[in-house]
C-alpha cells in the first residue's frame, strides 16, 4: 500500500491558484569602502590649454620644428632692420642738426655779441671825434646794430618762447632800444659841447657791458651747449642695432648648419639670401656710421672747437678796443684798486681783454690745422703786438697830460699810426679765419651726415628680404614632408 509524503505544509484548497515562487532579490549594493574622502572630478581643459598641448607635441616632430626656425629667424631679421633704422634715422637726424641748425645758431650767437661789443665800441670812438663824428664810425655803429637784430631774430625762430636762449632774447629784445636811445642822447649832449655827454655813453657803456654783452654770452652758452648736446646725439654707436645684426647671423649661420647635418645639402638658397642681405645690412651700418662718427669728430675737432676759439679771441678784441675808447672818455673817473694801488678802471679792464686775446690766439694757432688757416692767426697776432706798443705810447702821452696826443693815438689817421687801426687789423684777421674754419667745419660735418644717407632706408630693405629668405628657405625644407 502506498504512503502519502509526510509533509508540514498543508495541501493546496481545491480551486485555490497556486502562487509560483519568488526568487531570491538582491539587495542594495553597498558602496566601497573608503578610507577618505570622495575623489574631486577634475575640471574642464580650457581650449588654450589644449592648443598649446597641441603646439607643443607639433613641435616635437621635425616640421614643427623647422616652423619654430623659420619664425625665429624672420623676427630676428626683421627686429634688425627696424632697429637699425630708428637708431642711423636719429643719428643722421641728430647730425643734419649740426650741420644747419646747431652750429650756425652758435655763430649767429656769437655774432650778436660781436655786433653788440663793436657797436659800444664805434660809439665811443665817435664819441671821441667830438661833433666831427665820421660818417664812417656812425655807419659802423648802425651796421652792427641791424646785425645785432637780425641775428636776434633768427635765433628767436628756432628757439622755444620759455626756453632759456627765448628768455635771453627777449631780453636783449628789450635792451636794445634802452641803449640806443642813451648813445643818441651822448651824441645830441656831445655836439653841444655838454659834459652830461660822457655821462650818457658812460651809463650806455655799462647798460652794455652789465646788461647786454652778458645776457648776449648766455645766449652764446647756451646756443653752444645745444651743439654738444647735437653732437653727442649723432656720435654714438648704435650698438643696439649692431648686437641684433650680429645675434641674426649667429641664428642664420646655425639653421644652416643644421640643414647641412640632417640633409647633407651644403647650401639652402633661402637661408643664403637671407644671410647675405643680413651681412650687408650689418657692414653698411659699421661701415656708415664708422664714416660719419670720423666726419663728425673731424668737424668737431678742427671746426667748432677753433671757430669757439676764434669767436672767444675776437670778442676779447672788441672788449679791448671799447675799454681802450673809454680809457679816454673817462679821463680817470673811474678807478678800482689792484695790488694796494689805485688804476683807471677801464685800462685795467683793457690789460685783462689784452690777455685773453693773447691767450685765445695762441690757442687758435695750435688749433689751426693747415697755412690756410694758421696764416690769419699768426697776422692778428703780429697786429696785437704793435696794437699794445702803440697803446703803451698812448697811456704815456695820457699820464703826460697831452691829452690830445693820446687821442690821436688812439682814433688818430693813418698817419698818426692809431690803435683803431690795428683793432681793424686783427678783426680782419679774425674774420679771415672764422670764414675758412667754418668752411672746414661745413665740409667735415656735411662729410659725415652723407655717409649716413639712405641707411635706414636700406637696412629696412635688407631685413625684408633676409626674412623673406629664410621664409622661403625654410619653407623649402618643409615642403619635403608633404
Amino acid at each position: 500500500m502506498t504512503q502519502p509524503p509526510k509533509s508540514s505544509a498543508a495541501p493546496p484548497a481545491p480551486g485555490v491558484p497556486t502562487r509560483p515562487a519568488v526568487p531570491p532579490q538582491r539587495g542594495p549594493v553597498a558602496p566601497p569602502a573608503s578610507s577618505g574622502p570622495a575623489a574631486a572630478v577634475p575640471p574642464r581643459r580650457t581650449a588654450f590649454a589644449e592648443g598649446v598641448d597641441r603646439l607643443r607635441a607639433a613641435a616635437t616632430t621635425e616640421p614643427g620644428r623647422l616652423r619654430t626656425i623659420g619664425a625665429v629667424l624672420a623676427l630676428l631679421v626683421v627686429a634688425f632692420g627696424a632697429v637699425t633704422a630708428w637708431q642711423t634715422t636719429a643719428r643722421a637726424a641728430a647730425a643734419d642738426d649740426v650741420l644747419h641748425n646747431s652750429q650756425p645758431l652758435s655763430s649767429a650767437a656769437a655774432d650778436v655779441y660781436r655786433s653788440l661789443a663793436d657797436a659800444n665800441t664805434a660809439a665811443s670812438s665817435g664819441f671821441l671825434a667830438g661833433g666831427q663824428e665820421t660818417q664812417t664810425s656812425r655807419e659802423r655803429y648802425e651796421k652792427d646794430i641791424r646785425t645785432a637784430a637780425e641775428k636776434l631774430v633768427l635765433a628767436a625762430g628756432s628757439s622755444e618762447p620759455d626756453s632759456r636762449s627765448g628768455r635771453t632774447i627777449a631780453r636783449l629784445n628789450r635792451l636794445l632800444p634802452e641803449y640806443k636811445g642813451l648813445i643818441e642822447r651822448a651824441r645830441a649832449n656831445n655836439r653841444q659841447g655838454y659834459p652830461l655827454g660822457g655821462a650818457y655813453l658812460r651809463y650806455a657803456n655799462d647798460t652794455m657791458q652789465k646788461e647786454m654783452l652778458p645776457a648776449a654770452e648766455d645766449l652764446y652758452t647756451s646756443e653752444n651747449e645745444r651743439l654738444r648736446g647735437d653732437y653727442a646725439d649723432a656720435t654714438p654707436y648704435p650698438w643696439a642695432a649692431i648686437a641684433l645684426g650680429v645675434l641674426a647671423l649667429a641664428a642664420l649661420a646655425r639653421a644652416q648648419h643644421r640643414t647641412y647635418l640632417r640633409t647633407n645639402r651644403v647650401l639652402n638658397h633661402g637661408l643664403v639670401a637671407a644671410t647675405a642681405a643680413t651681412t650687408v645690412a650689418l657692414l653698411w651700418l659699421v661701415v656708415g656710421h664708422g664714416v660719419a662718427r670720423a666726419g663728425l669728430n673731424d668737424s668737431y675737432d678742427h671746426g667748432v672747437r677753433s671757430l669757439n676759439v676764434l669767436h672767444d679771441a675776437r670778442i676779447a678784441s672788441l672788449k679791448a678796443r671799447g675799454n681802450e675808447n673809454l680809457t679816454l672818455v673817462s679821463r680817470g673817473a673811474e678807478t678800482v684798486e689792484v695790488g694796494g694801488e689805485f688804476k683807471d678802471r677801464f685800462d685795467v679792464a683793457y690789460q685783462a681783454s689784452m690777455k685773453d686775446l693773447a691767450a685765445g690766439l695762441a690757442a687758435a694757432r695750435d688749433l689751426a690745422d693747415d697755412q690756410a688757416g694758421e696764416r690769419p692767426v699768426r697776422a692778428a697776432a703780429g697786429s696785437m703786438d704793435v696794437w699794445q706798443q702803440r697803446h703803451r705810447q698812448a697811456r704815456a702821452a695820457d699820464d703826460a697830460g697831452d691829452y690830445q696826443a693820446a687821442l690821436s693815438k688812439v682814433i688818430g689817421t693813418g698817419a698818426d699810426a692809431p690803435t683803431g687801426e690795428c683793432f681793424d687789423r686783427v678783426d680782419r684777421s679774425l674774420e679771415t679765419a672764422l670764414a675758412h674754419e667754418r668752411r672746414e667745419f661745413e665740409q667735415a660735418a656735411g662729410g659725415g651726415r652723407d655717409a649716413m644717407t639712405g641707411l635706414p632706408a636700406g637696412a629696412a630693405v635688407l631685413a625684408v628680404l633676409g626674412a623673406l629668405g629664410a621664409v622661403l628657405g625654410i619653407g623649402r625644407r618643409l615642403s619635403e614632408y608633404r
